[in-house]
């Protein structure tokens, strides 16, 4: 017996119709507040960031509570993961976005390339990368953020 459903026309209308409508990430947020940012919890994302295991560092690059000068300091990380989950955590500051145009390692600027919170002056230079994929990425963000801004109007 499959588990596979093959719905009618009419049911997947029905379908349509009756699926609730999208949250904003606004109603999501207040539906689902997270818990405070307390003192030890940035003790202990400072502990963590220490760690030997580079998963573990990634858990602290990857955090929107990380602070500004662990940022810095993970974006040196030697290992590529930990790099790469700072060049694409939206909370990660300006600067330290920027310094990651310059990352040996091609993935690190394709995270980099489709952060939408990368500075322009950044941007320019990924759009120069001597990585097809680097430059393919930044094309494509560049068409997403194009066609949101006509589905808008």
């Amino acid at each position: 017996m499959s588990c596979i459903r093959f719905n009618t026309p009419a049911q997947r209308e029905q379908m349509r119709r009756l699926a609730p409508s999208q949250l904003t990430p606004e109603q999501v947020a207040e539906l689902h507040p997270a818990p405070p940012v307390t003192e030890s919890k940035i003790r202990r994302l400072r502990l963590l960031a220490t760690n030997d295991n580079p998963k573990i560092r990634e858990a602290v690059a990857s955090s929107y509570n990380t602070p500004a000068d662990l940022f810095e300091k993970l974006a040196s990380d030697p290992d590529a993961g930990v790099r790469a989950c700072v060049a694409r955590n939206e909370a990660t500051p300006c600067d330290v976005l920027r310094a990651l145009v310059d990352d040996p390692d091609e993935q690190v600027r394709g995270f980099l390339a489709i952060n939408y919170y990368v500075p322009q002056d950044a941007m320019a230079r990924l759009r120069e990368d001597a990585s097809q994929t680097v430059r393919s990425l930044v094309r494509w963000k560049t068409e997403l953020a194009a066609e949101s801004e006509l589905a808008a109007v």
